[in-house]
């Protein structure tokens, strides 16, 4: 039970106040920073008394049990767990240096050059310590994925933060181009399947043949819900009788990065969970590759006609167990709006004008492009 301040009958030795204090502080979060005002508010130390405090402190922190820091030019202390403190009895001085100097460091681990200058210690007297510590297994070498060439040191119980190992498209520090092209594949597929929707062609065939009005396009609510069928059964259709259009007007269902990164996770295409910056990473990658684009009044992403084109033959290739090569998708690589418009690639494009003996509503190539 700790000491009552208030009590005038109880007067605890400088011993029990300090492990008194010791022990609420140990009851905080293990990275709590405390300062002089935070230790008084504990209601430890009677009358606020600051010599005490500053006796129990410095025993503390010569025990290995309180780890002395500075913050703005004023002392600070954090708690060191007793498992910990044990560590450092066992250790030299020159070891328990290196050894401060790695756990400060935490997650991100800490070079052995940047090392070296904080501790001051000779080359020589430092590899010894680094060597005695991992010997103990107090501390270990790590790869990062930024400078995979540099010495970079941990304590052996923690894990290396992502900025560290590369996060999961990384695979002991070297870039997983299969898990890469997997991923970026599913992705892509599940953006086609909220980008385009399949029309039956009997349909379009008899629309050319009555030369009347197309019919109606279906209401946004029944693209979504046959959309979600057949993301139900096979994300994409791949029957081949069937042409891709646009949605309509209006449309709001484009994914964005929350959904893509939801609908990844639901798959249990991988055991390792994608976050929503990793996920935006490789959308990134696909942007670059002209194989999807972003709408950036709202932050969502849709694929062009010719790429979804390209992976509806692919998914149908993998159906059939046909050879892949067979289809011709890989040429539509960095297609995009403008080169799919006629416009992009119009031999007479100088002669196109409103009025002009060509021009947009007599455009021959437009009527062939929107299948009119």
């Amino acid at each position: 039970m700790d000491p009552d301040p208030s009590d005038p009958t109880s007067n605890p030795s400088s011993l029990e106040i300090k492990n008194a204090l010791y022990a609420r502080c140990a009851a905080h979060p293990a990275d709590t920073i405390f300062d002089q005002k935070a230790l008084f508010a504990l209601n430890i130390i009677p009358n606020n008394n600051l010599k005490l405090l500053l006796e129990c402190t410095q025993k503390l922190t010569q025990e290995s049990l309180f780890k002395l820091l500075s913050r703005e030019g004023r002392a600070h202390w954090r708690v060191v767990k007793k498992e910990d403190a044990q560590k450092y009895k066992t250790l030299t001085a020159e070891e328990a240096l290196v050894y401060s100097y790695i756990e400060t460091a935490g997650r991100e681990g800490i070079w052995s050059r940047v090392l070296r200058s904080r501790s001051g210690l000779h080359m020589t007297v430092m590899t010894r310590c680094l060597k005695t510590l991992e010997g103990k297994n107090h501390i270990k070498q790590i790869k990062t994925v930024k400078f995979p060439n540099r010495k970079t040191y941990m304590l052996a119980g923690l894990q290396p933060s992502e900025d560290v190992t590369g996060g999961p498209f990384y695979t002991d520090g070297v870039l997983d181009d299969e898990f890469v092209h997997q991923m970026a594949r599913w992705t892509e597929r599940y953006i086609v399947g909220r980008s385009w929707y399949q029309q039956p062609s009997d349909v379009q065939h008899q629309s050319r043949i009555k030369k009347t009005a197309k019919p109606p396009l279906p209401t946004p609510d029944q693209i979504v819900s046959e959309r979600n069928q057949a993301l139900e059964a096979s994300t994409i259709n791949s029957n081949s009788s069937k042409t891709l259009l646009p949605f309509p007007p209006g449309y709001t269902a484009y994914p964005t990065i929350p959904e893509v990164t939801r609908a990844i996770n639901d798959s249990k295409i991988t055991p390792v969970m994608m976050k929503e910056a990793e996920m935006k990473q490789l959308l990134d990658i696909l942007v670059w590759d002209g194989r999807i684009e972003k709408n950036r009044l709202s932050d969502s992403y849709k694929a062009v006609k010719k790429r979804a084109i390209a992976v509806m033959n692919r998914q149908r290739a993998a159906d059939d167990e046909t050879d892949e090569a067979e289809y011709d998708y890989m040429g539509v690589e960095g297609e995009s709006a403008l080169t799919e418009a006629p416009c992009g690639k119009c031999p007479v494009i100088g002669f196109c004008e409103e009025g002009g003996p060509v021009n947009a509503r007599t455009c021959e190539y437009f009527a062939e492009w929107l299948e009119i």
